[in-house]
């Protein structure tokens, strides 16, 4: 039967293939994959209000915030014109 060596070759090949592949990529994932300090801790992420409050603290900023954002769109506004001409 001429050609079994090549068949036990070949069946070796498709059987190992698949196997170094796996063994290659698969070890050591985390290390070789992972982004250092990709998430954000605790510390620096933001703190949602718990109780009613720190609610109400949080939205006289957000006020303010927006009052700010407002008078300083305003003064844009106000200057685009004499820009213009």
């Amino acid at each position: 039967m001429p050609g079994v060596n090549l068949e036990v070759f070949k069946f070796g090949v498709y059987l190992m293939f698949p196997i170094g592949f796996m063994y290659y990529f698969g070890v050591n994932l985390d290390n070789r994959f992972s982004v250092p300090d990709f998430w954000p801790k605790p510390d620096e992420c933001a703190k949602l209000p718990r109780d009613r409050e720190e609610l109400v603290a949080e939205y006289k900023k957000m006020v303010e915030a927006q009052k700010r954002r407002q008078e300083r769109l305003q003064a844009a506004a106000q200057r685009r014109p004499e820009d213009q001409e």
